[in-house]
């Protein structure tokens, strides 16, 4: 153990580049599965480097440390909870998982932090009161910010958004509250300031999450991953771990540049998002003045079976109803069959469609729909035009065409699936009710558009039904 430990930076290094491999594996559902295995054996690496590194300096004995009983437990337990929740985990409640997972990073940001603050052996300069000071609040805000978020992903009762003119002073009255304690605990090193700072960061990132609508939570996930590798990087340095900051910075970087896409794909800023929230700002829209009565057409799964039969292509966009009704097996399935009768089917995706990053994509990854079907929105928008058929499943916000002709909407002037555009238009929806975002969509009302109500996966094996009994 105590030769191996003089090899650690060596071990840091293939694990860092390790997970660089990861992150490179990710970036595309063809090579997700390997991206993960080296993500997985350079974290295992990562830590039997780091006990070494710890035996080491404590004479090469492990067994005989009382505190290495608790971390082995934790880590057992740990590990067979997250088993058993990745194996048991519905599609539906990954956004909420994923949030969780993340406020668990920041969590442990936290104690990290308030561990070192109290170790008694330690003699912490300014450089490193700046980091845990950094790491802390960082770690806070990303907690308290993810369990808001995994509760309004949920749809918790706890986790109802925040509306008033009163949100936005107690935003700047935390952070400056943060801001001062934190800077009181660098100047004085009292631990009392430490603790009141990570209190006011930790309610910051409860009222800083609070007023975002529904319509900005991808980007906010996807913000919170990036905030949770910071935590980690800025504790890393607290502690001196190169593989701990080479980690979190690439978690941090990688969602920051997610965050960026994602905004640029909306046409709004990083700031707007946080601060604005069209969201909240649609659902209090939709509340005002009286609901005017529209027309719409119904048609039934026998229907759109005989038009998507008789089509020469046909554009599949999923949304979250597509995730909420577990969906996505039938629907590859009837793009097979329509294949089969020599139709051409393609599947657009928006950016932000669903309730976090990439939401779309894994579940057409799930039902192994093929890689080459599956469009971006800006190779598909162009198709839309010359296409017979586009089916829409349980989509709102992303082919909503306000967001191109109302001036007055919240959504105006993010770029969307131009579905409108197609020569017919299905939508699968349960009702008439608006999206996640609270906004009505215009498209449902069109003469072109034919209504198709129920759960999406019944719908999808209805048509399928249809098509198996009529030719093209």
């Amino acid at each position: 153990m105590e030769n191996f430990a003089q090899y650690a930076d060596w071990a840091y290094l293939i694990g860092a580049v390790l997970f660089i491999l990861a992150l490179r594996g990710l970036s595309s559902p063809a090579s997700a599965i390997m991206g993960n295995r080296y993500g997985m054996i350079g974290m295992a690496l990562a830590v039997v480097a780091t006990f070494a590194v710890v035996a080491n300096l404590n004479g090469g004995a492990i067994a005989v440390q009382p505190g290495y009983a608790l971390i082995f437990g934790a880590m057992i337990a740990g590990a067979v909870i997250g088993l058993f929740r990745a194996r048991t985990v519905p599609m539906t409640q990954m956004p909420e998982t994923v949030a969780l997972m993340h406020s668990l990073v920041g969590l442990a940001a936290v104690l990290i932090a308030i561990a070192a603050v109290l170790n008694p052996t330690s003699n912490h300069g300014a450089v490193s009161r700046f980091e845990l000071f950094v790491g802390c609040f960082v770690g806070a805000i990303t907690f308290t910010a993810s369990v808001f978020a995994y509760g309004k992903l949920a749809a918790k009762k706890w986790a109802k958004s925040m509306k008033g003119a009163w949100v936005k002073p107690v935003q700047v009255i935390l952070f400056v509250g943060m801001l001062g304690f934190g800077a009181a605990y660098f100047v004085t090193e009292d631990v009392n300031h430490f603790y009141i700072m990570t209190a006011f960061a930790l309610v910051l990132g409860y009222f800083w999450i609070g007023p975002i609508g529904g319509g900005d939570m991808p980007v906010v996930v996807s913000l919170l991953n990036s905030f949770s590798g910071w935590a980690a990087a800025g504790i890393g340095f607290t502690l001196g771990n190169s593989m701990l900051i080479i980690a979190g910075s690439l978690v941090g970087s990688s969602g920051a540049i997610l965050s960026y896409v994602m905004c640029r794909a909306m046409n709004r800023s990083l700031f707007n998002v946080l601060f604005g929230g069209f969201g909240a700002a649609a659902a209090g829209a939709a509340d005002d003045g009286e609901k005017k009565e529209k027309n719409y057409r119904a048609g039934s799964p026998e229907d759109a079976a005989f038009m998507m039969g008789n089509a020469d292509s046909v554009v599949i966009v999923p949304g979250y109803g597509l995730a909420q009704a577990r969906a996505q097996n039938a629907v590859k399935e009837l793009g097979d069959l329509l294949k089969e009768k020599g139709v051409k089917v393609s599947y657009a995706i928006h950016p932000v469609a669903g309730r976090m990053p990439g939401h779309m994509n894994v579940l057409l990854a799930e039902a192994d729909v093929p890689y080459e079907d599956v469009k971006e929105m800006d190779e598909i928008n162009s198709d839309f035009a010359a296409t017979d058929v586009v089916l829409i499943i349980g989509a709102n916000d992303v082919v909503n065409p306000a967001a191109k002709n109302d001036p007055s909407s919240p959504i105006y002037g993010m770029p969307i699936l131009e579905a409108q555009r197609a020569r017919t238009v299905m939508v699968i929806k349960r009702s008439m009710n608006p999206g996640y975002a609270g906004l009505d969509n215009d498209i449902f009302y069109m003469d072109k558009t034919m209504m198709i109500f129920g759960d999406a996966k019944k719908v999808a094996e209805d048509i399928l039904k249809g098509l198996s009994g009529g030719g093209h």
